[in-house]
């Protein structure tokens, strides 16, 4: 039997690096099969749900005498949910019409429930290809993200490979209320825009301040000397979409339009 061939190898751990390269070379050749030269990626949990389903879940909880408290917060939260659609499907109309050959600023998410759903969601309804660069963990039943293009729906078992994805075709980025995970990715990528490991100019937005306020105060890191005080302007904070659009079509108009494809 030939190596490439024997499953038993090819799971091993002297196999290991084979199947790192993998989640390098496959996502590679799909990109460049559908042109996708680069994206605008989409963060935040995976927990919040949408208006309809939030306010569904809310009048269940009042007419069966249920747990009222939690509900309404879920249904609070869901504005970012159709934040996040409303402003994906904007981004999505804007990357169309610029008319070139390539797929410029495709909308790519984790390829999740929540903010994830809600992005690629926003980019469907706007008749946009759309990524989704979901990840292997032990859950008792995988979620199907069914607004991501079928031809750019990825799966993951390196979570650094997933992460390099995702840093290597951004050309901006969007944040919105998550948990851990959101933290670690927008932690990871904030240091390697400090240490100038990504060195493309890569526009981050931080939307939903009352929340961020309160999970993260990079002013004291600044006051404690932490960090520098310029490094609070690697995040654009914002509570509005049309303010987070203008902001990005701004941004990758002037320093993204004219160079296509991925570059850290």
């Amino acid at each position: 039997m030939q190596a490439y061939r024997n499953q038993a190898f090819l799971n091993s751990r002297d196999a290991r690096a084979l199947r790192i390269l993998a989640e390098y070379l496959e996502p590679d050749s799909r990109f460049s099969h559908y042109r996708v030269d680069d994206t605008i990626v989409f963060m935040g949990s995976a927990r919040v749900v949408s208006c309809e389903q939030a306010e569904a879940e809310l009048w269940s909880a009042v007419a069966g005498g249920g747990a009222v408290a939690p509900a309404r917060l879920r249904l609070e939260m869901s504005a970012y949910y159709e934040a996040a659609r409303e402003l994906a499907h904007r981004l999505t109309e804007w990357s169309k019409r610029l008319d070139r050959k390539e797929r410029r600023f495709v909308v790519c998410t984790g390829g999740g429930p929540g903010i994830m759903e809600a992005a690629n969601r926003g980019a469907s309804e706007a008749k946009g290809l759309n990524v989704g660069l979901s990840i292997s963990i032990p859950v008792e039943e995988e979620f199907e993200n069914h607004y991501v293009s079928r031809e750019l729906a990825f799966h993951f078992h390196y979570f650094f490979m997933r992460k390099f994805w995702f840093a290597y075709l951004a050309k901006a980025v969007v944040f919105f209320p998550g948990g851990f995970g959101t933290l670690d990715e927008l932690f990871e990528v904030l240091t390697l825009l400090q240490t100038r490991k990504i060195r493309k100019r890569l526009p981050l937005v931080l939307f939903g301040t009352s929340y961020w306020d309160k999970v993260i105060d990079l002013e004291t890191l600044v006051r404690w000397g932490s960090i520098d005080p310029q490094d609070l302007a690697l995040l654009h904070r914002t509570d509005s979409v049309d303010d987070a659009y203008e902001y990005l079509i701004r941004e990758l108009t002037e320093y993204a339009l004219g160079a296509p494809g991925a570059a850290l």
